[in-house]
């Protein structure tokens, strides 16, 4: 399994609000906009994302980790016995996941894109 992308997701209460002030202060550009979850990206490919609440779980995570193959990745975190907190789900836009809670109570988003 390889690790492909690792960005912070900072929950927000206005989706349009937070890219408007980051994009001023940090130069990145929208690389996704789905009205609910959003992500910047710089030119070396370097990503922050926002998010309102969760189109499909019940709670927002606070890190996104996309990976080479999400289904390696979920049988690892089950081995683990890692609190799964939401379950491995293909994602009607295209993304397939699955959340984790680690020791210290944070909320790992592990995906891969279909």
């Amino acid at each position: 399994m390889t690790i492909e992308r690792i960005a912070p997701i900072l929950t927000v209460s206005d989706i349009d609000a937070a890219i408007c002030e980051h994009t001023a202060v940090l130069g990145m550009r929208v690389v996704m906009n789905h009205g609910w979850i959003a992500f910047l990206a710089d030119d070396d490919g370097r990503q922050i994302g926002f998010m309102t609440a969760d189109e499909s779980a019940s709670l927002n995570p606070d890190v996104s980790v996309f990976v080479d193959d999400v289904d390696a990745a979920h049988a690892r975190a089950v081995a683990a016995g890692v609190e799964i907190v939401h379950p491995l789900s293909s994602e009607s836009w295209g993304v397939r996941r699955f959340f984790y809670r680690d020791r210290s109570g944070r909320v790992i988003n592990v995906g891969t894109h279909l």
